[in-house]
């Protein structure tokens, strides 16, 4: 049974009957290598939203317009990722059953395999548009095979060669950058080739990841894995907006906002207004 949230982003407070997207939180950061705080990023979103005006000028749509519903933070065992990830995927599944779209904020970003799972059992022709500034295409990460440095690669296991397509990214190793070559399509730094893509894409379900490292540090250095050469806030904003406009976006992820390595604040600003433009551009 979907019941929303008493706390809830921003004007996302309608009910599982009306809503046709539903957000989720993930607060889950155990796999992270190098600083952890993003099992904060999704509270922190749904709080500072507040902050943020529900019109979007960019687009001249409001959120008080359309039908969204917010079931809040999941309860994770945050100890185990294998557990954790189950209790995404079923939450993901609840709702893809009910005939809405999730919209899951992490949280690291291995939280999107979780609720991947669920999106691959529903289409199975499913495709990836993933902004990123790092390829998470190792296959394990010090031997685990469930970090957050890995999930493009669990994702891949699920769907295959040519599903995949990657951009904003500007780190990885030099076998992932290899590995990648031959099994996904990547556009390193920047968003050149969307346009392309989507009407490469056109029809078919996609499942829509954004890691905000894509971001530059300079406008966002609350993550966890900060990676300096990132695009620019109205970049993404864009690029977001596109995708999610066009695309026939079945469901989708923010996440790897870490607040605690940015008490000013914008960061969470950014990460609120990017979901604000997402949940806009696809209703």
């Amino acid at each position: 049974m979907l019941n929303r949230n008493i706390e809830v982003f921003m004007c996302c407070d309608k009910e599982a009957d009306e809503a046709g997207t539903v957000l989720f939180g993930a607060p889950f950061d155990c796999t992270t290598s190098y600083r952890p705080g993003t099992r904060f990023g999704s509270g922190a979103i749904r709080r500072e939203s507040f902050g943020i005006e529900s019109y979007s000028p960019y687009q001249d749509k409001d959120l008080q317009d359309i039908a969204v519903m917010d079931l809040g933070d999941l309860e994770l065992c945050l100890g185990d990722a294998s557990t954790a990830l189950a209790q995404i995927e079923e939450a993901a599944e609840e709702i893809l059953t009910a005939g809405k779209r999730p919209f899951l904020l992490g949280g690291e970003h291995l939280v999107t395999l979780g609720a991947f799972r669920a999106a691959a059992r529903h289409f199975p022709e499913l495709h990836v548009i993933h902004f990123d500034a790092h390829a998470d295409l190792r296959d394990d990460y010090l031997g685990a095979k469930l970090s957050h440095a890995c999930v493009l690669r669990r994702c891949w296991e699920l769907v295959g060669d040519g599903k995949i397509f990657q951009f904003g990214i500007r780190s990885g190793d030099r076998e992932e950058f290899r590995w990648g070559m031959e099994h996904v399509t990547t556009r390193r730094f920047d968003f050149e080739g969307l346009e392309e893509t989507l009407d490469r894409l056109s029809g078919k379900p996609v499942y829509f990841t954004v890691d905000l490292d894509v971001l530059d540090p300079s406008v966002f250095p609350g993550t966890g894995t900060p990676e300096p050469g990132g695009v620019s806030f109205d970049a993404l904003r864009r690029a977001v907006t596109l995708v999610c406009s066009r695309a026939n976006v079945v469901a989708c992820d923010v996440n790897e906002l870490s607040p605690p390595y940015d008490p000013s604040g914008i960061s969470t600003a950014a990460a609120c207004k990017v979901v604000r433009e997402m949940l806009l551009a696809l209703h």
